[in-house]
């Protein structure tokens, strides 16, 4: 069981996921999953989500209708296998020491 799972919202964010994920997987502290909330996505956000999730095993993909922010925050929260959570937008990025 990792110690933090951080929860990422997706919703029509192809074009800054990349940068987002690529922040939390360059973290110092390695003892985390994350999981990527696909909320409805009508872009390529759900094809990224699931790419991450085929090269780094930490990374969990959930897939859902659009529920806004707090539904996929909430979604989130009850895929979490943690003790710790951490939120983090998705079209933001984090720098390596942040966990």
């Amino acid at each position: 069981m990792p110690l933090i799972s951080v929860i990422v919202p997706v919703y029509n964010v192809a074009q800054f996921l990349p940068r987002c994920v690529d922040s939390i997987l360059m973290q110092s502290f390695q003892d985390f999953e994350v999981i990527l909330v696909d909320d409805g996505s009508s872009d390529e956000s759900g094809v990224l989500c699931e790419q991450y999730a085929k090269i780094d095993s930490r990374i969990r993909v959930v897939h859902q209708e659009n529920r806004g922010l707090s539904g996929a925050r909430n979604t989130g929260i009850e895929n979490a296998n943690s003790t710790f959570l951490a939120f983090i937008d998705s079209d933001s990025f984090v720098p390596p020491y942040m966990l």
